[in-house]
């Protein structure tokens, strides 16, 4: 099931999305925006409402007369990996580590589907990366890693924008990974009962129609439910956070020559079963 979160109007409503039209369900959920902490019983209700609303005509919209915000618009925490696809550490010169490399990127950074990445006026070595997002539906804290999935609401995508200029002045990943606008997510949240195998999707990303990371999820150097053992070890995961699961190599700061983000780039990330984020590029803005 694909639900969105969209604004029409000024009207902001949760809808499954079917094909290339927008159903409403608000009215089947207590909490509306919370669609990843829905289970068997929650889903059932919702299809039930959108059966209801679609024989009527009645909250029905195109999805091209709607704008998407992102699926989870302030999530408690984003925890990005690193170095988790090993052409994206070949490329690096890098050996896969031992362990997840974590770091943090700050909810401020969260847009939606189809809304601007704006460079800021402080860097000219932005890049962009294709990430497969875990957003967590329970708490999950010392979570047996055979019992991890228990713990996904759905799955999204991220795009993990990283300013490589502050990376390398920081000699970290914060503030380079956090400008506003710099998590991309979207277009909707995949419940995880749609994807039985989250670890074996493809995953693409085109910057003007070219492609520049192409990989299956397969080539994970640490799977979903070991990140999920690994960080509830010592944090607890809650309804809402999400996880950036890394990146495939193809990143433009590796590339020869290398290729950074400039105003009017289109970028597009696909990923099987769930579809694809798109979002334009723009000039530093006041």
């Amino acid at each position: 099931m694909r639900l969105a979160l969209l604004c029409q109007q000024s009207r902001v409503f949760t809808a499954l999305v079917i094909d290339d039209v927008a159903i409403e369900v608000d009215r089947a959920l207590t909490e509306p925006r919370d669609v990843f902490t829905l289970d068997a019983t929650a889903r059932a209700a919702l299809l039930a409402t959108a059966a209801t609303a679609a024989r009527r005509g009645d909250g029905v919209t195109a999805l091209d007369a709607v704008e998407f915000l992102p699926p989870v618009p302030r999530p408690g925490k984003i925890i990005a990996v690193g170095l988790n696809y090993r052409d994206h550490a070949a490329e690096q010169g890098k050996a896969p580590p031992a362990e997840p490399v974590v770091f943090a990127k700050y909810a401020s950074a969260v847009t939606g589907h189809g809304w601007p990445i704006v460079l800021p006026p402080n860097s000219r070595e932005v890049d962009y990366e294709a990430e497969l997002a875990v957003v967590i539906g329970k708490t999950a804290r010392r979570v047996a890693r055979e019992d991890a999935y228990a713990y996904v609401g759905g799955y999204t995508i991220l795009n993990d924008v990283s300013a490589r200029d502050m990376q390398r002045q920081d000699k970290q990943f914060t503030r380079a990974k956090s400008c506003d606008t710099f998590a991309p997510m979207g277009p909707w949240l995949v419940t995880a009962d749609a994807i039985p195998d989250p670890q074996a999707l493809d995953i693409r990303l085109t910057l003007n129609g070219r492609v520049m990371q192409a990989s299956n999820t397969r080539e994970m150097i640490f799977d979903i439910p070991y990140l999920i053992w690994f960080l509830s070890q010592a944090m607890t995961l809650e309804p809402g956070d999400v996880i950036a699961t890394g990146t495939p190599g193809g990143v433009g700061v590796f590339r020869q020559p290398p290729v950074f983000l400039r105003p009017g780039d289109e970028v597009a990330i696909t990923i099987e079963r769930i579809g694809t984020l798109r979002n334009p590029v723009v000039a530093p803005q006041d």
